[in-house]
């Protein structure tokens, strides 16, 4: 009889320590996305400054320009706000390409340090992005491994989405002052 509700309670402590794990794994899923959406935050607020002080001498382009500032990704789908981020990352490329053409423009300290936080700010979405993808990978094999999947199944975890580009996207950017 001490046997079995011994075997009992080892089921119950081994069941509770998966779905701890899964659980956890799961949190890290939200905390990377949100990690993205802070970052995207922090390129939104530095966007309409880079885009003010690249005005004065690109003005043939700031309909261009104005078009970054009103991007946002504050809804739809984790595929929809991939491909939002990267027209905005685009964007970006385009507007710190624009500057090559304004020498005044490039010596601007403020033009200088926007551009510094603004690509600071490009290689922390893209850490976020990878930390997100990698937080996926481990929440995607954890709840298709035996004995989490049964687990995974009976509290219907599902299988979360990787951060992806269209191949569209991860092409050079061509930039045409014409």
């Amino acid at each position: 009889m001490i046997i079995v509700i011994i075997i009992i309670v080892i089921i119950v402590l081994a069941l509770i320590l998966l779905y701890n794990h899964l659980v956890g794994l799961n949190i890290r899923c939200k905390n990377a996305w949100a990690g993205i959406d802070n970052q995207l935050k922090r390129r939104y607020d530095l966007i309409p400054n880079l885009v003010e002080v690249t005005k004065g001498y690109a003005n043939h382009e700031r309909e261009t320009l104005i078009e970054v500032i009103k991007t946002r990704n504050d809804e739809g789908t984790m595929n929809e706000r991939a491909k939002e981020s990267e027209e905005v990352s685009n964007s970006v490329k385009n507007l710190l390409a624009v500057a090559e053409n304004y020498p005044d423009l490039k010596a601007n300290e403020l033009f200088k340090n926007l551009q510094i936080e603004l690509t600071g700010t490009e290689d922390k979405i893209a850490f976020a992005r990878q930390f997100y993808n990698d937080s996926v990978q481990k929440y995607n094999t954890a709840i298709m491994s035996f004995p989490n999947n049964i687990l995974a199944k009976m509290m219907n975890y599902k299988e979360k989405e990787y951060f992806q580009v269209n191949e569209s996207e991860k092409q050079t950017v061509k930039v045409d002052l014409k």
